[in-house]
């Protein structure tokens, strides 16, 4: 049998949810729960991808429990392969947009970030309406590459993203965000059937980050 080259898949290709409501809705539970508890490992059960897609199985999962009609999502070009655009509309409604702060979700991997800055941060009033990255890593497992503290983490806990330089313009962006909470972007981390979340609050340490006092913090957000 001929296996099918990325120009070959058509949206239907891309498998759906076998039972669309009770899959999303335990989908959407443990994206809350890694969200909750960030840093902590969850694994999605899905079906294999087709050939030629470029993003992992763990963020196929959370786009289908994710999006919908309402939604506008960004995706690195790099990742845009085997019909993703079409294979997205087709089993969630959901629409591309070529704007990054226009986004709802932005499909993005580290590199992607040392790129492009322009994702939505949400306001003041409005923090929810910011940008949620899906971001794709190598390698995802417990480790001392980089520690997270705050909301939801007892303690801390520490995370590995495989090559730590290359992991650092994500883990930089996401440091950000206590310069501008309670703005600031969300992030889901994929790789293959596993994933992870790093909620806007939490603090993070590691290679590459500047440190940061947490009194000078909780005064600024009081």
């Amino acid at each position: 049998m001929t296996q099918q080259t990325s120009e070959a898949v058509r949206p239907h290709d891309w498998p759906g949810l076998a039972d669309p409501v009770h899959d999303s809705q335990r989908l959407f539970r443990q994206l809350l729960g890694a969200m909750s508890e960030p840093g902590t490992l969850t694994e999605l059960v899905l079906p294999e991808l087709p050939t030629g897609a470029a993003i992992s199985p763990a963020a196929w999962g959370a786009l289908l429990a994710l999006c919908d009609l309402d939604t506008r999502v960004w995706v690195d070009q790099g990742l845009a392969g085997a019909n993703l655009a079409a294979a997205l509309a087709f089993h969630t409604g959901a629409r591309l947009t070529d704007d990054p702060a226009q986004a709802d979700f932005a499909l993005v991997t580290p590199d992607t970030l040392s790129r492009e800055d322009g994702f939505a941060l949400g306001s003041d009033a409005w923090p929810d309406r910011s940008t949620t990255l899906i971001v794709m890593v190598e390698a995802l497992a417990q480790g001392e590459d980089w520690w997270l503290s705050g909301p939801g983490v007892p303690g801390q806990r520490g995370l590995a993203l495989g090559n730590a330089e290359r992991a650092l313009p994500l883990m930089r962006v996401l440091a950000a965000n206590r310069a501008h909470f309670p703005r600031g972007l969300d992030a889901f981390i994929s790789s293959g059937m596993r994933l992870t979340a790093i909620a806007r609050s939490t603090r993070l340490a590691g290679p590459g980050l500047a440190a940061t006092d947490d009194a000078e913090h909780q005064e600024e957000t009081a």
